[in-house]
């Protein structure tokens, strides 16, 4: 999983980031009128649950409303991850080479579900590995040559709400169904190297939803100052 930090607003994510980058974030106050956002079509808005359907669309709305110009997009690029995973990815290499030693001594310590996806790396051989990361990087380069007209791209940050321990305690298989819908979204972003963003867009009273802004690397200052105002425009509609 990627490190992020978790804050009240976006200004203090600005000033986490500041810290962490020991660096000034540079703030252009660009307006929401002069912004081009894209939607991603593919792969991210699929199997939205009722509550991140309604809030997204609500969440568009508002910022077409405040200026903001709008347009979906088809991403093919995104329907080729299945493939390119295919072997297990790059999680299940890299955290089966730091563990495959402990695993050996130490299996029924872990999380039973935590050590299966551990060991899917055992199966990837040393040409797997290097395939997929010439893959990964042919695929990074034709998604941000789709990007560069672009300020960032809306996405729901996460497919459908928490769900209740129960629902996924005792069952295997529900529980990697919702594993996979819980990480779908933002792994896009991992794979990109890219950077982003999650606002809060639910309603008062609802479980929490969130509007991700995401780019290609190192595009976080634009993002973040995309953010203050994405956030202030949602401000009105919240």
């Amino acid at each position: 999983d990627t490190v992020g930090a978790l804050t009240r607003s976006v200004r203090d994510a600005v000033t986490v980031h500041e810290i962490l980058s020991s660096r000034t974030v540079q703030l252009a106050g660009k307006p929401l009128s002069s912004c081009r956002l894209a939607v991603a079509g593919t792969l991210m808005q699929d199997g939205l649950s009722s509550t991140v359907a309604t809030a997204f669309e609500k969440s568009l709305q508002c910022l077409h409303q405040a200026g903001a110009r709008i347009e979906e997009v088809a991403f093919e690029e995104l329907d080729e991850l299945t493939r390119i995973n295919a072997t297990g990815g790059l999680s299940a290499a890299e955290s089966h080479a730091w563990h495959r030693k402990l695993l050996a001594g130490h299996e029924a310590q872990y999380d039973p579900r935590v050590a299966l996806r551990i060991l899917r790396g055992a199966r990837m051989s040393a040409a797997d590995y290097i395939a997929l990361l010439a893959a990964r990087q042919s695929w990074i380069a034709r998604m941000e040559a789709r990007l560069e007209k672009f300020d960032a791209v809306l996405s729901p940050t996460v497919p459908i709400v928490a769900p209740s321990i129960a629902s996924v305690l005792h069952n295997d298989d529900e529980f990697f169904r919702v594993n996979s819908m819980l990480l779908r979204n933002t792994s896009v972003v991992n794979m990109l190297d890219g950077c982003a963003i999650s606002i809060p867009c639910h309603m008062p009273g609802q479980l929490p939803v969130g509007l991700m802004l995401w780019h290609a690397a190192l595009h976080d200052d634009a993002l973040l100052d995309l953010a203050l105002q994405v956030e202030a425009a949602l401000s009105l509609l919240l």
